[in-house]
């Protein structure tokens, strides 16, 4: 647009003011506490060029050197190096910073773990139910889950266009087609909720809060078509029902919105990252509190000191100390270094004549500022907040970021191991209670694949430690997600790099009683197959031994020519049956001599020895009894034991009560 006179100074309009000379506004190097607040606020990047522009206009060009390099130097540099210091205070407050590079992995790796959560991915249905098994596998598929990802990134791109029936008037064709395929998407997303719920049953997918949210998205989405496309189609209630028109359009666009934050959970990755900020939020809650705190001080001083202020420049109606609230809002606002030393030097360089003061009144009753009060309460206020304050918050989240941004290379256990473990757990807590029983665990580590992968026939007693450190934990019931989780992140450590002292000494105590109690178990199992091994090959002997005197004693007599079965074969075969419980024979005589009680007492010590099982000693006592046993080839002719009658096999064959009619038929013979 061209001015008539625009380029003509001399008909300008001219203020005349009187030629003093004066310092700028806000600054001056007049002496040392002027320069030193000069050169704070340019510590907070804020006036710095104003004060530059000065410089090389007044001074020229080589002046402005000194506050560059100042800048360069103090703001980029000290600053940076100031911060760094809060960073590290805080650390070693933490006792992070003290850790070497191993314990500081394994404590990123708890603190991951921590976060790691079990997956609510519903069984796969079974083979017979062919319509179920298709849609699981199709819901369940990579493709599936990248169109509707893609499908997200599409509905969220509809908001460029605003969403208001003013936009609708101006281009109505444009956001028509932008909320029309908005309604598509919504569509699309239901038929994703069926099919999940037909594929999963519905509690199966109510079991995941991502579904749950989903579910309750897409219900509004449904309503939002219905409201929009339905109930204001005409174009004739378009303006008489502007006020219904311009809230489907508010709470299409709020639906919109909301759809897009579900991606974080499409993305393990994006989930990854928004349960840090979660976990970083829930870790700086009490910093936060404090702050907030500390800034309602500020505000109430600030009522009492400034709330007289007068208007001017920068003092005005929506930035005064007028009340509590107003001064909240104007600290939060100079928490972030919005022009807060304008309002400083607003506040300070209100004084007589500029003000209501006579001669006798006191500051209260003025409507003056207090050029060093509002010095001392700004500078301490942007010192405490914005250079403390904020930087420990800072440092709570670098710390809570690291688990996610660290790389692969650095951390003990994967991304990826995680989640073949959740994968794994899921295939064997089929219900999701995020418990399943002792039994299960070693089917469970058998399934593991990656750097948690135990191999039974390789590390056979790693595999019995894991078991059984599980059952002394737990008393052999029910073990949770993060116990399995831990005692394997343990196991897959070097534990005297990566532990502390305190946690060391406990894990060590812990490892040398299951090394123990596994050792026993060990020798108690391998001596009980020992002794189960040895007493089939004394039965065996025996019973071999037994027969074959049975077959010499027959020999002897002459009875092997006799086709007839005799009851020397019969009893035979009755020693042979009692020799498995017991190898020694008994002749007649000694049978009758033997008491009740003596059988009883012999009972009764088979029972105990058999209860002996358990203990180690016993067992050794016995196999050594039964090792003495095994080295008698032949039968003993006399018994040194009183308990155990000697055994004769003669005895028993040519005893004439019992065999009277046969042995004198072999004699005549």
């Amino acid at each position: 647009m061209d001015v008539y006179g625009k380029n003509t100074p001399e008909m300008h309009p001219k203020i005349l003011v009187p030629r003093v000379w004066a310092n700028p506004q806000n600054f001056n190097f007049d002496h040392v506490g002027n320069a030193m607040l000069a050169l704070f606020e340019t510590l907070s990047y804020k006036g710095w060029n104003v004060m530059r522009d000065l410089l090389w206009m007044r001074q020229g060009a080589w002046s402005v050197i000194f506050l560059h390099v100042y800048v360069f130097m103090g703001c980029m540099i000290g600053l940076t190096l100031f911060v760094g210091v809060i960073v590290a205070n805080y650390m070693e407050n933490r006792g992070t910073a003290l850790l070497t590079v191993d314990q500081r992995r394994w404590h990123d790796l708890k603190a991951r773990l921590r976060m790691a959560q079990p997956l609510h991915i519903p069984p796969k249905p079974s083979e017979s139910a062919k319509l179920r098994n298709y849609l699981y596998e199709l819901t369940m598929s990579k493709s599936f889950k990248q169109f509707y990802s893609i499908l997200v990134v599409i509905i969220s791109g509809t908001l460029v266009i605003p969403w208001n029936v003013d936009e609708e008037r101006a281009q109505g064709d444009v956001l028509f087609y932008a909320t029309l395929m908005a309604a598509c998407c919504n569509i699309l997303f239901a038929v994703e909720v069926v099919l999940k719920i037909i594929a999963f049953t519905f509690h199966g997918f109510w079991q995941s809060k991502r579904n749950r949210i989903d579910l309750f998205i897409t219900i509004l989405g449904i309503a939002w078509i219905f409201l929009h496309f339905i109930m204001d189609k005409s174009a004739g209630l378009v303006v008489a029902n502007a006020p219904l028109r311009r809230f489907t359009y508010t709470f299409g666009y709020t639906i919109v919105t909301s759809r897009f934050f579900t991606i974080t959970g499409r993305k393990s990755t994006l989930k990854m990252l928004m349960t840090t900020v979660l976990m970083s939020m829930l870790r700086s809650f009490f910093i936060i509190s404090a702050m907030f705190l500390l800034v309602l001080f500020y505000a109430y001083t600030g009522v009492i000191l400034f709330a007289m202020v007068k208007y001017g420049h920068t003092i005005s109606k929506h930035v005064n100390f007028r009340t509590s609230k107003e001064a909240l809002v104007v600290l939060f606002r100079c928490v972030t270094g919005e022009d807060w030393n304008d309002i400083m030097h607003a506040i300070g360089a209100v004084n007589p004549p500029f003000c209501f003061w006579r001669e006798g009144m006191n500051y209260w009753e003025t409507d003056c500022g207090n050029y060093y009060g509002a010095v001392i309460y700004f500078c301490s206020f942007y010192l405490i907040i914005t250079y403390i304050v904020l930087n420990v918050l800072v440092a709570i989240i670098m710390e809570n970021f690291s688990l996610f941004y660290s790389s692969e290379e650095d951390a003990l256990l994967s991304y990826a191991d995680i989640r073949n473990f959740q994968l794994v757990w899921n295939m064997v807590d089929t219900s999701q209670k995020g418990y399943i029983p002792v039994c299960r665990v070693k089917f469970l580590l058998r399934l593991l694949k990656g750097r948690l992968e135990v191999d039974p026939t390789k590390d056979k007693l790693l595999f019995k430690h894991m078991c059984y450190e599980m059952e002394r934990l737990h008393n052999s019931e029910d073990v949770s997600f993060h116990d399995i989780l831990s005692m394997l992140s343990y196991r897959s450590v070097d534990i005297r790099k990566s532990l502390q002292l305190e946690e060391l000494l406990q894990r060590e105590e812990l490892e040398y009683i299951i090394e123990e109690e596994v050792a026993k178990q060990t020798i108690r199992s391998w001596l009980e197959a020992c002794l189960k091994r040895i007493k089939m090959e004394a039965c065996e002997k025996i019973k071999k031994d037994l027969i074959q005197q049975i077959r010499n004693n027959q020999l002897a007599s002459g009875t092997i020519s006799n086709p007839r079965t005799s009851i020397t074969d019969v009893m035979g075969l009755q020693f042979s049956e009692t020799s498995m419980t017991n190898p020694l024979l008994l002749n007649r005589t000694d049978m009758n001599d033997i008491k009740t009680e003596t059988i009883n007492e012999e009972r009764s010590g088979t029972k105990k020895s058999k209860n002996r099982r358990s203990s180690i000693p016993d067992l050794m006592g016995e196999a050594k009894k039964l090792m003495w046993g095994t080295r008698i080839k032949t039968l003993p002719a006399q018994s040194s034991t009183p308990d155990r009658p000697t055994v004769n096999p003669k005895d028993i064959l040519h005893d004439k009560a019992l065999f009277s009619k046969r042995t004198d038929k072999h004699g005549n013979l």
